[in-house]
């Protein structure tokens, strides 16, 4: 039985920290989904094909990465493509507050998913999607923030 984990998130757009969690979750696993989440609070700057295009560039050459849309709840997520693990990275002691009851809540709808928290390095701890799309709509450059294969 081969150990799969998602790692949901909306990655508009997808980060170093991102980057540092999948990375960093390699070597745990035989293949990470990279689940690009429908989040209904969040106003996407990005299409899901723009988000889709730039983690498979980024991962193009890593057999063990597969990017994946999904809706609904991310443990029936789970369920659909055998994973028993959903990754999270964590910036501070809020991530960890607000990720613990969600772990914790998906603990109750699906016994059989763990979650597994992975700390993101203090150089780029305070990088944010919602801060970069910030900087985008006012003009900034965002290059030290992402991925080089993502060119704003």
């Amino acid at each position: 039985m081969s150990k799969i984990a998602i790692f949901p998130g909306s990655f508009s757009p997808f980060t170093l920290g991102h980057k540092s969690v999948v990375d960093r979750a390699l070597p745990l696993f035989d293949k990470i989904i990279i689940a690009i989440g429908m989040n209904v609070e969040k106003n996407e700057y990005f299409s899901i094909e723009e988000r889709e295009k730039w983690i498979k560039e980024i991962y193009k050459n890593n057999s063990k990465i597969k990017v994946r849309f999904y809706e609904g709840l991310t443990v029936d997520f789970c369920e659909k493509v055998d994973a028993k693990y959903i990754l999270r990275g964590l910036r501070d002691s809020h991530d960890f507050k607000y990720e613990k009851n969600i772990a914790q809540t998906n603990k109750n709808l699906n016994s059989e998913v763990e979650t597994i928290f992975i700390i993101t390095p203090p150089e780029i701890s305070h990088i944010s999607s919602t801060i970069i799309r910030d900087i985008i709509k006012n003009g900034g450059d965002v290059s030290q923030f992402l991925p080089k294969e993502i060119d704003l």
